[in-house]
């Protein structure tokens, strides 16, 4: 069924600052920025402009816009728990569960199930093309459940930009608003060791976290905002070299997805440092305040395997991890918005570069 016509904006005078929010993917472990997503919709002086993201990151940004359309903030806020326990939901009578050794020791890893040991195997070995002929996803499932995407190309209160990487010229992908329907967000969340190419007027798209975890550029030119807050949920920074095969494929993947993240800072950074010696003209370059809600002490433990954990007692340990980095994050950078950046990026990648055994930031 077609949505209603676009709503007028419901931005007012209560909202006194205006931001973009960029949404890294991470499997199950997006039920974090879903928490983030719950704090930052809640304050009423917050108002979104945006919104940029990959994979789950991606998900949780049409969901939030769907119930932008129906009930503002209050709406996005009740849309993302419905997706977020459908999500529990569907996962209950998955052979790939926490063990009970596992319940025992209270790990929310997966690693020692066997189905997932076994999925792990074939991976190596086997391309979807091969278990998967009749490539059935159950996301697609899920979102055309959950999901009017009608209403999300009619929602009028804030941009959306989902990042995919295209398989063949591997360039970034950016879906706006207006482009975006469920094969959008499949292809952002398409990870080719599990699903085969997401196929759209002849191309075909892999999980944008490869080129954009998630993709800061359409900010620049598509919103008013000059604030970016990034919610980080693949740890930059982690200590000691990986010595089991999980922990260095879990690295592997954290520095790939990171990379173009990290690319865009130092992008941002450089254009930065030109604007303040005078060598670009302000009139034709923008400098962009950049934030970032995350939670490495709590969110480091958990390995790789648990992003495919969706027991409703996880994801809400998530989600409360998530609250409580938006809210410590509010009561600490709230003021900076629209006035500063409240992450220093030189001294970020000099920090991470020189340090021997911890970050220096390592209370949250």
């Amino acid at each position: 069924m077609p949505a209603s016509p676009p709503k007028k904006s419901r931005r007012a005078a209560r909202h006194v600052k205006a931001v973009n929010i960029a949404l890294q993917g991470g499997g199950s472990h997006g039920a974090f920025t879903w928490g983030v997503l719950d704090k930052l919709f809640e304050d009423d002086r917050v108002w979104v402009e945006a919104i940029s993201g990959t994979s789950a990151g991606a998900m949780n940004a049409v969901v939030a816009a769907q119930g932008m359309y129906d009930d503002g903030a209050k709406g996005a806020r009740v849309a993302l728990v419905k997706f977020w326990k459908s999500v529990s939901a569907s996962g209950q009578f998955s052979p790939i569960q926490r063990t009970p050794l596992a319940r025992m020791q209270g790990s929310w890893s997966l690693d020692d199930n066997p189905m997932f040991q076994w999925m792990n195997l074939v991976q190596n070995f086997a391309a979807p093309n091969d278990f998967n002929p009749l490539n059935i996803n159950p996301l697609r499932i899920m979102l055309n459940e959950q999901v009017d995407f009608a209403k999300v190309r009619a929602c009028q209160d804030m941009e959306l930009f989902l990042g995919a990487t295209n398989v063949e010229t591997g360039r970034s992908r950016v879906f706006e608003r207006s482009e975006i329907d469920c094969d959008a967000v499949l292809a952002s969340a398409c990870l080719p060791e599990l699903f085969k190419a997401v196929e759209m007027d002849g191309m075909h798209y892999w999980d944008g976290g490869y080129t954009g975890n998630p993709p800061l550029y359409p900010f620049f030119y598509n919103s008013p905002s000059d604030d970016i807050i990034i919610v980080q949920i693949n740890p930059i920074f982690r200590e000691g070299a990986p010595k089991t095969a999980a922990e260095i494929q879990n690295r592997v993947n954290e520095i790939t997805f990171n990379s173009a993240l990290m690319h865009e800072l130092r992008s941002i950074d450089f254009v930065s440092r030109l604007l303040e010696s005078g060598k670009l003209d302000p009139a034709e370059y923008r400098h962009m305040n950049i934030h970032m809600i995350q939670s490495r002490k709590r969110m480091r433990p958990l390995d790789a395997s648990s992003k495919l954990n969706t027991e409703w007692a996880f994801l809400k340990h998530l989600f409360g991890i998530g609250r409580d980095a938006a809210e410590r994050w509010l009561a600490e950078s709230f003021d900076y918005l629209g006035v500063r950046s409240s992450v220093d990026i030189r001294k970020m990648f000099d920090g991470y570069a020189r340090l021997p055994t911890h970050h220096p930031d390592e209370t949250t």
